[in-house]
């Protein structure tokens, strides 16, 4: 049987994904109430967290150690997010003007 894990599948608890990031539970159960991030629940009650949100808890602990606030890190983090939603639609766009194709119909011209 083979697991198919990627950035976004939720497979860590919070002691695991505190230790991988850096923090202290506590301060990853803050973040989530705050939104800086939201891990799965199990349960209804039980945080799952995935390495994306991992790796969003350390660019989080980095602000904050380049004397960012939490206000300041939030408002980084949504227009971090806004520029990486405009960069996939661009890319979009030009995939789409690559892929056209124009096509040119000449009727026969019987002489």
């Amino acid at each position: 049987m083979e697991l198919d894990f990627d950035d976004d599948t939720p497979v860590y608890v919070i002691s695991v994904a505190a230790a991988l990031a850096g923090l202290h539970p506590q301060t990853l159960r803050q973040y989530d109430r705050l939104g800086l991030v939201s891990p799965n629940r199990i349960g209804g009650r039980n945080r799952l967290y995935s390495m994306r949100d991992i790796a969003r808890l350390r660019e989080v602990q980095r602000l904050a150690s380049d004397g960012v606030n939490l206000t300041g890190i939030m408002r980084i983090l949504e227009l971090e997010e806004q520029l990486e939603s405009m960069r996939r639609r661009l890319d979009a766009l030009e995939q789409r003007e690559r892929s056209t194709a124009l096509v040119v119909w000449r009727p026969d011209r019987r002489r």
